[in-house]
């Protein structure tokens, strides 16, 4: 139940983010519920190896490395998925952090 909450919440996440920012291109809902399932994948199987091997650099900037990593991730997302496109980097990272705070919203609203 816990992770059906959790993908409905990313889904809403990715939808309110691609409407909010100009350089992210969606094409259809069905592309929406496949870019928030790569996503949360990513997130399980490569985030923890990215935080492992830049441990040093997220330690010398007190966490703020993980914006970077959440950027990347969304970079892979974009080229693992068809329908869905980031202009650049900082659009990448722009979308990561909009993500998040929808995200943290709506567990506060549904938990």
């Amino acid at each position: 139940m816990n992770i059906i909450i959790n993908t409905i919440i990313l889904i809403l996440s990715v939808l309110g983010a691609s409407y909010i920012l100009p350089g992210i291109k969606v094409t259809s809902l069905g592309t929406i519920i496949a870019i928030s399932f790569v996503i949360g994948l990513l997130n399980i199987f490569v985030k923890p190896i990215f935080i492992i091997l830049t441990l040093p650099i997220n330690i010398l900037t007190f966490g703020l490395f993980t914006f970077v990593i959440n950027a990347a991730i969304i970079m892979i997302a974009a080229f693992l998925t068809e329908g869905f496109s980031v202009d650049n980097f900082l659009g990448a990272l722009l979308f990561s952090i909009i993500i998040s705070i929808i995200a943290y919203i709506l567990e506060k609203i549904f938990k």
